[in-house]
C-alpha cells in the first residue's frame, strides 16, 4: 500500500476537511454528517464567511484570494491536524465553465480558470490522504487552447493518487434535482471510486426525490412576507403584473400557459423560454438552482402552489441544507450563496465513501 509522502498518517481517526472556495458551506455541511471535523475554511466572498462561521464556528476560516495563499502556511495547518487523515476539498468558482456563460470564446482570458491550478500547488505542496473536487460538466472542455482539468489530473497522478471522475446527476444521489455535476475524487493511498447511484431505477430507492419531499411542509408564505419562526423562510416580492403571471401558471407550468396579454413582448412567436417564470412540480425533482433561485423571473423557481418564487429556506432545502443551517446577508446574496453551494447531500454520500475507503486501508495496514 503506497502511503510515500505523507506524514503521521493514522486511517483509524475521522478525516479532517479543508474546505477551498468554501461558499456558505454545502460541502462541509455534507462531510460533517458523515462524521468529519471541519477545520480550515477559504473563500473571499464575506457574506459567505458569515454564513460559514455562524455555523462552524470552530473552524479556521480565510478570507483571501487562494492565489495569495502561501504552501508554507497551508503545511503548517496541516502538520497541526495530523496524524487524521486530511481531505482537501475543491469548489472553485463554476461560472467561466456554465452553459450560461455566454461568452465562452473568452473563457480562455477569464482570471477564475486557474484557480483549481492553484489548488493543485497546495495539494501537492501538502500531501492531503483525500481530494474532492466538485464542479459543473464544463469544466471538461473549456476551450481546444487551455483545459485546467487536464493539467489538474495529471498533477495528482503525477504526485502518486488515483482518481475517479465523472458527470453525474444529483438526482441519483437523492438531490430533489435536475442539475448535472462534475465529480472528481482522488486518494493517495490506493483505488477509490466514486459512490454507486442511491436512487433511481435499479437502486435501493427507485424514485427520485421531489419537491415535495424537500419543502412540502414548509409552513404558507405570501410574496414578500417572512416567517416569524421558520428561520431564513423568506421570499421575494413580486410586481403586481408578475403577481397575476404567477397566477396564471397551474403547477408544473410556465409562461406558455398565460393568456397573450400578460406574456412578454420578446417571448411572443418564439420557441423556447419555457422556463422562464415557471412553476416547480410538486411530484418531481426542482430545475438545477442557479444563484438567482429565488427569482420567479429567472427560472422555473416559482412555488408549485402558492403564489410566489420559492423563499430562502426553500431553496435551502432543495440543496437539501438541513432545517438548522442558518444564512446571513441579503435576499441576493443568501440566493447567490445557496446556488453556488455543494448539496449537503451530495457531499455527505461522499464523505461515506471516503470513509470506507479509509476502513478499507486500515485492514490493509
Amino acid at each position: 500500500m503506497a502511503h510515500s509522502g505523507c506524514s503521521s498518517f493514522d486511517p483509524s481517526l475521522f478525516v479532517k476537511v479543508f474546505d477551498f472556495f468554501s461558499g456558505c458551506g454545502g460541502a462541509s455541511q455534507g462531510f460533517q454528517n458523515a462524521g468529519m471535523e471541519i477545520v480550515f475554511a477559504l473563500d473571499k466572498d464575506m457574506d459567505a464567511k458569515r454564513t460559514f462561521t455562524k455555523n462552524f464556528p470552530n473552524a479556521t476560516f480565510l478570507s483571501e484570494d487562494i492565489r495569495r495563499v502561501e504552501t508554507k502556511d497551508t503545511q503548517l495547518l496541516v502538520n497541526q491536524a495530523r496524524p487524521n487523515p486530511i481531505l482537501f476539498c475543491g469548489c472553485a468558482p463554476c461560472q467561466p465553465f456554465t452553459k450560461q456563460n455566454t461568452i465562452r470564446p473568452q473563457s480562455d482570458k477569464d482570471e477564475r480558470i486557474p484557480l483549481i491550478l492553484e489548488l493543485l500547488r497546495l495539494i501537492q505542496g501538502c500531501n492531503p490522504d483525500i481530494v474532492f473536487l466538485e464542479n459543473v460538466p464544463g469544466i471538461q472542455k473549456v476551450s481546444v487552447s487551455m483545459n485546467p482539468l487536464n493539467t489538474f489530473i495529471d498533477g495528482l497522478e503525477s504526485a502518486g493518487y488515483q482518481i475517479d471522475y465523472a458527470s453525474v446527476y444529483l438526482k441519483k444521489y437523492g438531490v430533489p434535482q435536475s442539475r448535472q455535476r462534475f465529480l472528481l475524487i482522488a486518494s493517495r493511498h490506493g483505488r477509490i471510486k466514486l459512490p454507486p447511484q442511491t436512487h433511481g431505477p435499479g437502486t435501493p430507492n427507485p424514485e427520485f426525490s421531489t419537491v415535495r419531499d424537500w419543502i412540502g411542509r414548509l409552513p404558507e408564505l405570501s410574496a414578500g412576507e417572512t416567517h416569524d419562526e421558520v428561520p431564513n423562510h423568506r421570499s421575494a416580492g413580486l410586481s403586481e403584473l408578475n403577481l397575476k403571471r404567477i397566477k396564471a401558471t397551474p403547477e408544473g407550468g410556465g409562461n406558455l400557459d398565460w393568456p397573450p396579454h400578460l406574456r412578454l413582448q420578446c417571448h411572443l412567436n418564439k420557441v423556447g423560454y419555457s422556463d422562464v417564470y415557471g412553476r416547480m412540480s410538486w411530484d418531481r425533482p426542482a430545475p438545477g438552482l442557479t444563484t438567482r433561485c429565488i427569482s420567479y423571473s429567472n427560472g422555473r423557481f416559482g412555488h408549485p402552489e402558492q403564489d410566489r418564487a420559492i423563499s430562502v429556506r426553500e431553496a435551502a432545502s432543495l440543496q437539501t441544507f438541513p432545517k438548522d443551517f442558518v444564512f446571513t446577508g441579503n435576499l441576493h446574496s443568501m440566493a447567490r450563496q445557496i446556488g453556488n453551494a455543494v448539496p449537503v447531500k451530495l457531499a455527505t454520500i461522499i464523505g461515506h465513501q471516503i470513509v470506507k475507503h479509509l476502513n478499507e486501508i486500515r485492514k490493509q495496514v
